[in-house]
């Protein structure tokens, strides 16, 4: 089913066609509409596997187990789609935000190829090609992270490098232990084999590395220094498309190996992941307090919402998984949105520190509507999205009985309120600083606003049609926990 490979092969095209076609002009018309072919190509996808159920593709004709295949499930279509929309919000806010001496080609190509990797770690069943997606992510993101002019960039781009080249290096050697413990590194075949094997326990000197390789590229405690020594250093186009993405990656790989092939020793896991759930969310959000700069406060908020993702892992029930898949989604737009909207704060005030603005309320109350929206989903303030994918994750935990990190998710969001709550008073209600009374504001053009309400949107959608996403990434967390369906989707065409 060639479609399947369609999300990799559209960036990989437009990525090539950015070597040819290298001029601005085209830049500017190839980012936003290639991202809407991938965006039309992920619904496809989406109602493909509606109507099909598990989509599979054994690349070059090879068999599975043998050969590379591509799986598109609940979970891989719901990423592949919503990953899709902000390319569609970033590509368009960094034609008006990007600098006029930017190097636009060499950005687009690195989107692109940035864009392949993800979607090929979304939809791969073979985890020796996850590592090689995993590479081709962290060069370009890399590139990206360094594109500009600034001293700074180069010291973020080298700490995010070197800790994420750690990550790289752990993966291959957990890679190697799993293949030398099971002779595959196929995901379907590897959890067939270890579903009723005696043995599964030795698997945890590998499940380990792979846990720590992946909590390095998730930003979970204590491994997220990288993010908020990086994210703010590059232009905040590029720092949008990071804050959506990047670490999302990694909590899909833990979500998918930890409930497809390392489910051995639950007790320990489930008890190790939902105590690095609460010290993430603890530790992101306290910092996030600390700080009156608008990329360094967003960017701890990453880290502090990881660990909501990851407590739904360490709870284990449809409805924790359901929940985790939800809040996922929901924070890839509305932190994504966040930081679209401190770029336009600014770029209308000249500054991302909190007491150099203000008054902004006044002079641009749209702004300040399509503001609101993220921020108040991101403290999960109802009825945005941020407010049902908490409420599944309470729910879960209080049925679960899992009062501790209950109480933990409950108390960061009152942190993360108050963060949202301080941006919002200091950029908006507070008067302009008098040191800062003469500073020139810019007054923003329409449709600079144009990739901000399109996430604003999305996410106030996701609140109004809360029980129909709850309905898919349900059928995502199933999937998840049963997995016979996808293993048999993978495996059946096996030659005897």
């Amino acid at each position: 089913m060639t479609i399947v490979a369609m999300p990799i092969l559209i960036p990989f095209a437009l990525a090539i066609s950015l070597l040819v076609f290298r001029t601005p002009k085209t830049c500017r018309w190839v980012g936003p509409l290639g991202s809407l072919a991938i965006f039309v190509v992920s619904l496809a996808l989406f109602f493909r596997l509606k109507t099909s159920g598990i989509l599979t593709l054994n690349v070059g004709g090879w068999e599975a187990p043998f050969g590379i295949v591509l799986v598109v499930d609940y979970l891989s279509a719901l990423m592949l789609m919503v990953s899709s929309l902000i390319l569609i919000a970033v590509s368009l806010f960094s034609i008006r935000f990007l600098p006029d001496d930017f190097p636009l080609p060499r950005f687009y190509f690195f989107f692109f190829t940035l864009t392949m990797g993800m979607n090929g770690a979304f939809t791969t069943g073979d985890v020796f090609n996850l590592y090689v997606w995993f590479e081709v992510m962290l060069i370009s993101s890399f590139v990206l992270i360094t594109m500009g002019k600034k001293k700074e960039q180069l010291e973020g781009g080298i700490k995010y490098l070197a800790l994420n080249l750690l990550g790289s290096l752990l993966f291959l050697a957990g890679l190697g232990l799993l293949y030398g413990k099971t002779g595959t590194l196929n995901m379907a075949h590897l959890a067939e084999i270890l579903k009723n094997d005696g043995q599964a326990l030795l698997m945890n000197t590998s499940s380990i590395l792979f846990f720590v390789a992946f909590g390095i590229k998730a930003a979970v405690f204590p491994l997220f220094f990288w993010l908020p020594s990086s994210y703010h250093t590059p232009n905040i186009a590029i720092t949008s498309l990071f804050a959506g993405l990047l670490t999302k990656v990694g909590v899909y790989t833990l979500i998918r190996f930890f409930t497809l092939f390392f489910v051995h020793d639950q007790q320990f896991w489930h008890n190790l992941l939902l105590i690095v759930a609460g010290l993430t969310m603890v530790t992101g959000g306290m910092a996030a307090a600390s700080y009156y700069e608008t990329r360094r406060i967003l960017s701890y908020h990453i880290i502090s919402q990881i660990g909501y993702m990851i407590m739904g892992l360490g709870i284990f029930t449809p409805l924790a998984i359901a929940g985790a898949v939800f809040f996922t989604l929901h924070n890839m737009i509305a932190k994504t949105g966040a930081f679209i909207a401190s770029g336009m704060i600014a770029k209308t005030k000249g500054s991302f520190h909190l007491k150099e603005v203000g008054g902004l309320y006044k002079q641009n109350p749209l702004l300040a509507v399509l503001f609101i929206v993220p921020a108040f989903a991101l403290a999960g303030v109802p009825p945005l999205s941020g407010f049902f994918a908490k409420f599944m994750l309470i729910k879960a935990g209080i049925e679960s009985g899992s009062y501790i990190i209950t109480t933990v998710a409950l108390l960061t969001s009152l942190l993360t309120l108050y963060s949202m709550i301080k941006i919002w008073n200091e950029a908006f209600l507070k008067k302009q600083p008098e040191n800062h009374e003469n500073q020139e504001s810019i007054k923003l053009n329409w449709a600079d606003y144009v990739p901000l309400a399109i996430l604003a949107t999305a996410s106030v959608l996701m609140g109004i049609f809360a029980a129909t996403v709850f309905t898919y990434t349900m059928e995502a967390a199933n999937q998840l926990i049963e997995p016979a369906i996808y293993i048999d989707m993978v495996l059946r065409n096996r030659t005897p």
